[in-house]
């Protein structure tokens, strides 16, 4: 197709599993830098460049001509689901989607604790989870309603003292002071699926941590809290099958985060200091990298029959849980399943994480699907055209109803 109008504005694409949100950016951006529909914004970009003074010139780091792209909160490689895209002048209301409300389902799996309250962690520590019951865990999620304090976890990019947290973590340092919880909002919280042992493939990392940071683990992730829920009924032990907690180590892990950084970005620089980022952080819009990352993705494999060196079988392993809810900015789903599983007397890490809705855009209605781009231009070019057409218009009745740019939360 061809075009003269220049098209730019905000769309939402369903970024999939096992790559970073900065490495879906660079694959939009490289289908609209060949793309017909793209052309005349680029011929505009390169007329704006040849009026600059030599010197606005000379301080480009990239000299070569991209379609600018931005997103409105980044998801971690683990996760799927609405990763929202600014084009051109949209990069400039990214920002708006920041402190918006998001709604998330997340899959928690108990028994076990890793550096990065997820799956993608080293194990930390493991405990006993046969008490486990949907009606316990239902009577859990009351204490994370509503207004609450969290803490967010190690691998996240928050700034201590100028440096961010995963740095200190990959370096293997003790954070200078602890990490001060800070006051989320859960919106709504449902516990949509019970899944009893046997009934699901989800699995705890295989790789186990070291002694070597048993302190830091200690002092920083707080594994060592006692719930309220935890009783002598319910010890720790060394073993896997009553699953002892040992803290440990850290762990270099892809932060581009999941649920955790809520950023607007700009692909075309190349500083590292923001690829991972908080989700839902309500930091102001940041440049980020565009280089490429190596990146193993976890998956959920079948869980093992029972060994002579005791790991876990079907019949004898750990429930999961899914859960559905919609929160505020700077909440950590992360944070949730490792705070969740200390209070029903277990631990627990994120399995899954699928971002359904943010601001206006919901997956299965007005999302554009991340394989479309990988087909022909004339199958994806309408559907990004359309895309930012209606945003484009929503933001001109907002603005010519006296509304401010911010996206409506949900």
């Amino acid at each position: 197709m061809s075009t003269t109008k220049i098209v730019e504005g905000v769309f939402a694409i369903n970024k999939p599993k096992s790559i970073s949100s900065a490495q879906v950016l660079r694959d939009v951006q490289r289908a609209f830098n060949q793309s017909k529909l793209f052309a005349p914004w680029l011929d505009n970009e390169k007329a704006k460049r040849t009026e600059e003074s030599r010197h606005q010139r000379s301080r480009r780091k990239d000299k070569h001509i991209k379609v600018k792209l931005g997103h409105g909160g980044t998801l971690d490689p683990l996760a799927t689901g609405v990763l929202i895209v600014g084009v051109g002048k949209g990069t400039k209301h990214l920002q708006a989607f920041l402190g918006c409300t998001k709604t998330y389902e997340a899959t928690i799996l108990f028994g076990a604790a890793t550096d990065t309250y997820d799956v993608l962690g080293k194990v930390l520590g493991k405990a006993p989870y046969a008490h486990l019951t949907r009606d316990k865990v239902e009577t859990a999620l009351n204490r994370f309603r509503g207004s609450i304090m969290q803490r967010p976890p190690l691998y996240s990019a928050l700034r201590m003292d100028g440096k961010r947290l995963y740095e200190y973590a990959r370096e293997g340092k003790e954070i200078p002071r602890e990490i001060q919880e800070r006051p989320v909002t859960t919106e709504s919280m449902t516990l949509r699926e019970w899944l009893p042992a046997g009934c699901h493939s989800y699995t705890w990392p295989a790789e186990e941590a070291d002694e070597e940071d048993k302190t830091v683990a200690e002092k920083v992730l707080h594994l060592g809290a006692t719930s309220e829920d935890r009783t002598d009924e319910h010890p720790r032990t060394d073993d896997p099958l009553d699953n002892n907690f040992t803290p440990g180590s850290k762990r270099r892990r892809e932060i581009d985060d999941e649920d955790d950084a809520d950023i607007g970005i700009t692909p075309a620089t190349k500083r590292r200091d923001i690829s991972p980022l908080p989700v839902m952080s309500g930091a102001k819009q940041e440049r980020l990298e565009i280089q490429s990352e190596d990146f193993v993705p976890a998956t959920a494999a079948p869980a093992d029959k029972e060994t002579s060196s005791g790991e876990l079988s079907p019949q004898n392993g750990p429930p999961a849980a899914r859960l559905s809810m919609t929160v505020t900015s700077g909440f950590y789903v992360r944070s949730l399943c490792h705070d969740l599983g200390e209070e029903v007397g277990s631990l627990g890490i994120m399995s899954e994480l699928v971002r359904t809705r943010q601001a206006d855009f919901e997956l299965g209605r007005n999302v554009l699907e991340y394989d479309d781009l990988c087909k022909a231009e004339d199958v994806w070019a309408p559907m990004v055209a359309q895309a930012l057409n209606d945003w484009d218009s929503k933001r001109v009745e907002k603005s010519n109803n006296g509304s401010s740019d911010s996206p409506a939360p949900v």
